[in-house]
């Protein structure tokens, strides 16, 4: 890890309706999908907050389980939940992700955060085609932005990168932005 604290925010609580029960319980190779992005957001990032559904259950995780006020509100109150959470330990960035990334990696981290610190932008997402708003780099006072938004009726993490100086990095489609949304989805 860098000088810089990095926290993550891991998004777990949402509805999964493609997949047809909860992502975050679900067993891939060995392990769930929330211990398997717990485990490869905390090669790099601390504190490591996981965001999910009220009364969700999860697993034991190396991480702080903070719980949505209201089931299926979408990813945006979730992530300013998330962002404010890492403000208040200390930190000015957080990678924010899914829980459906069974093959998230910590040099993806990596390549987004090094851009995040130099260029000074509010968020850094990887894009391969299209934007992967939960997978990026996004600073914690973004938290103020978000209830604005919020307030206004806003529940996408699109509106929010449309409103914020966003930096989009080109890359070449890859593995560790792979997201598991429905069973076909699984090898």
């Amino acid at each position: 890890m860098s000088a810089a604290p990095l926290a993550a925010v891991v998004l777990a609580g949402g509805a999964s309706r493609r997949m047809g029960r909860d992502k975050a319980t679900l067993v891939f190779e060995g392990a769930t999908l929330v211990e398997r992005v717990v485990a490869a957001v905390a090669q790099r990032c601390a504190p490591v907050f996981v965001i999910a559904a009220p009364g969700q259950p999860l697993p034991d995780l190396p991480a702080q389980v903070l719980r949505d006020e209201v089931r299926g509100v979408g990813p945006l109150v979730a992530a300013g939940r998330g962002l404010r959470a890492a403000a208040e330990a200390g930190c000015e960035l957080a990678f924010v992700c899914a829980v459906d990334m069974p093959y998230l990696s910590a040099e993806l981290i990596d390549t987004l955060v090094d851009p995040a610190r130099r260029l000074g932008v509010d968020i850094v997402l990887p894009w391969d085609g299209r934007d992967h708003y939960l997978a990026g780099i996004y600073r914690t006072d973004l938290a103020t932005t978000i209830g604005d938004l919020v307030g206004a009726g806003e529940r996408s993490m699109r509106a929010l990168a449309d409103r914020v100086d966003t930096q989009r990095l080109v890359m070449e489609p890859q593995k560790a932005l792979t997201n598991v949304n429905t069973p076909d989805d699984l090898p």
